[in-house]
Parts: structure tokens; sequence; C-alpha cells
């Protein structure tokens, strides 16, 4: 196969917020390979990993990632890597690249799957998959009784494992902090999981978060996630020393494989979060999964936004059986909901299986994805390099 086409659709809530929640827009990709089709999703900025696919070039390794993609021969799982190693290379000067060629190197691979009639794990080397227990990935609210009512809504929904994150923790005093962390733990009961997620509210601050470790330790937290910047790995470590029974987990910021890791050697950390989206796509995040699970550092996908990036952030580790934790996304916005048509439900038991079924598994549901795309048009000096495409090129074929 060659690839045709990538087409991107550029999605909005009707108004996003200053919500720490990136479900409120999104940028599905689309590639088309003969005539097959397959469907990823970026965790960025829409816009500017649009641009990323068209810019003019600037020099010889600062080229649009279309350079690199549109044309290329597709007939296995080797040729996305080495498509991947072309974007690295020609866009090794444009930043925004990895972003952009994330969500590419998704539905590649979602594409290759439907051709062949296997899901994605089994093409990365899977011969089997691992349930997950999926924690429900919430924010805290406002105030301790907000998080106290948004854990009870958790657990009646039979999730096993919580997730607190971002909202006011970590930006008032210690007692501020310790009063959200005792309303979580008594929304969710003794037995349930409690992770936190600090969102790198304290920048390099080893201090200001080692004050908070009492009280983590208090309510039986985890982990502690993101206490700092993404590439803060001395600051990882130096809290790391200071936690004791509460491990740290980061690297949802790593946009490489080189920062995951760099954590992982040097942070001290104990779990390692990556986001598909991210850090180059699927095959990235397997080797990861690979390493981590070498380190004895536990696996975790990132994923805040649809069932769509939900599947796609599930392959790189479906057949890791040490690794069976998983963020869920539980309080998504209507978009993130609406854009597929499959939805990934946890079993009876409060398990999540990673579909088996070509490809992702997921279909994108364009009719209902329609009210929420925005309309782009990135010209220069009066030539349209960019259009948004026609509604009618957005139906998917029966």
């Amino acid at each position: 196969m060659r690839i045709d086409s990538v087409d991107f659709f550029y999605a909005s809530m009707p108004e996003v917020t200053l919500e720490a929640d990136g479900s409120q827009d999104a940028l599905l990709v689309r590639v088309r390979a003969d005539d097959a089709e397959g469907w990823g999703e970026c965790e960025a900025s829409p816009l500017t990993s649009i641009a990323a696919f068209i810019a003019p070039r600037s020099h010889g390794v600062c080229r649009p990632v279309s350079d690199s993609v549109v044309g290329e021969r597709l007939d296995g799982p080797d040729d996305i890597r080495r498509i991947a190693r072309l974007v690295a290379r020609n866009s090794m000067d444009l930043l925004q690249a990895a972003h952009t060629f994330s969500g590419i190197e998704i539905a590649l691979w979602d594409l290759l799957g439907r051709v062949r009639e296997e899901p994605v794990w089994r093409l990365l080397g899977a011969t089997t998959t691992h349930p997950k227990i999926p924690y429900a990935s919430v924010l805290f609210g406002d105030t301790p009784e907000q998080t106290l009512a948004r854990g009870r809504d958790a657990v009646a929904r039979g999730f096993r494992a919580v997730k607190f994150g971002w909202g006011p923790f970590g930006t008032g005093t210690v007692a501020d902090d310790a009063d959200q962390l005792h309303a979580a733990r008594e929304a969710i009961g003794p037995d349930r999981e409690l992770m936190v997620d600090a969102g790198q509210v304290w920048e390099n601050d080893v201090e200001a978060a080692a004050a908070r470790v009492p009280a983590l330790a208090d309510v039986r937290a985890l982990w502690l996630e993101e206490p700092f910047g993404a590439a803060e790995y001395d600051a990882y470590a130096a809290l790391a020393r200071e936690a004791g029974p509460v491990r740290l987990a980061g690297g949802e910021g790593a946009h490489e494989e080189a920062m995951a890791r760099n954590l992982m050697r040097h942070g001290g950390i104990g779990f390692v979060q990556i986001d598909t989206g991210r850090v180059g796509g699927i095959a990235p995040s397997a080797r990861i999964a690979a390493h981590a699970d070498r380190l004895g550092i536990t696996y975790v996908n990132h994923t805040f936004t649809s069932h769509l990036a939900l599947s796609a952030s599930l392959q790189p580790f479906a057949g890791l059986a040490t690794s069976v934790i998983c963020e869920y996304p539980a309080e998504p916005k209507q978009l993130a909901v609406d854009l597929t048509r499959t939805h990934l439900r946890p079993d009876t038991d409060g398990l999540l299986h990673v579909p088996d079924a070509p490809g992702l598994g997921v279909e994108v549901d364009t009719t209902a994805l329609a009210p929420y795309l925005r309309s782009v048009q990135i010209t220069v000096d009066g030539e349209t390099l960019y259009s948004s495409p026609q509604p009618d090129s957005a139906v998917l074929s029966s």
C-alpha cells in the first residue's frame, strides 16, 4: 500500500474553559492508503499540530511532517517504524512534529490492523492480553465537599481505583491539601486504591512537595503523580528519597522515548505514564513499556480524552501481566463521548479489556462529530496550504 492522504478533523466544545481538561477539544487523524483507512488522535493543540503537517520548510531538517508521510509505503510494522525515523530526521527542528506524528502513527497502526484483520496489540508481538484495573481519573473539586461527591460518584459507578488531580491541589496551604486528601479517601473507602496528580504544580520545589508527603502517606496514596516539570529529574529523585511508601509517577509530558527513559533511570519513579498521543505513537510507547518492565517499573497509560485514544493507549502494554492498572477518562466532555460509536466499558468485575478486533477496535462516529468540527484554512502569500476536509469526505465508508 501507499499512503494517499492524511486528513485532520479539529473538533471543539462550544466553549473551552481554563479547566485542566483535555477533552474539551480534539484532533482526529484519518490516514488512507489504497482502499483502507485508519484513525488516530493527537493529544496536543489542534491548530498548531495541523500547521506542523503543512508548514513550509525552514531548512533540510525543519520540514513539514507531510514530507515524510504522504506517498510512503505501508506494508507492515517495519514501515511504520521507518516512517517514524523519517519524521524524526526530516522534522528534527520542528518541535510540534512529535505531537502531530503521534496521531498519524496511531492511525497507521489502526489501518494496518484493519487490513490484516489483526488487533494492534498482536501486530506489536503480544500473543495474549491481560485485563487492566481502570482507575477513574477525576479532578479535585474546588472544595473538599466537591471532592467527596466526585469520589462517591466514581465508587457508585463501580471503579476499584480513583485518581484525583489538579484543581486547587498544591496551590494553597499544606492543611488545605490534607483536607482534600482526606475527603478523597473518605469518599472511596478504605479498600480502593487512591492516586493523586499534582499537575507539575511545584515546578522543581522539592520542599513544597515533601511537605505533602505525611498527608499522602496518611491516606495511603498509591502514588503522587507529576509533582514537578517533565524533565526535572533531579527533583524527582530527591523527592523519591523522602516519599517513603508513597511512590512517584510521571512521564505523560514525555514527547520522545529518551525523556521517559531518563525519568525512569534518574527520577526514582515507581510508575511511568505515557501518552501515545504525545510521545510519538504506539510503537515508542510499546518500547517504553518493555523497558519499564525490565526495570521493575509499572507502566501506566495516560488518557483523559476519547475511547479512540483510550484504545490506542492500551495497545502498548496489553500483553504485560505485570502492569495491571490503567487510566480511564471518567468525566469526559460530551465531545469526547460522541467521537466514537465504540466505548470501552469495565466488566462486572471492574476490569477493562483491550479490544480483540482489527486495528484499534474502535469506530469513529463522524456524523456525531460534525457539529463539533471547526473550519480551518491556512494560507501563505495567498496560497492555500491547508483547508479542512469537506463534510462529505468526513463520512466513513460502510
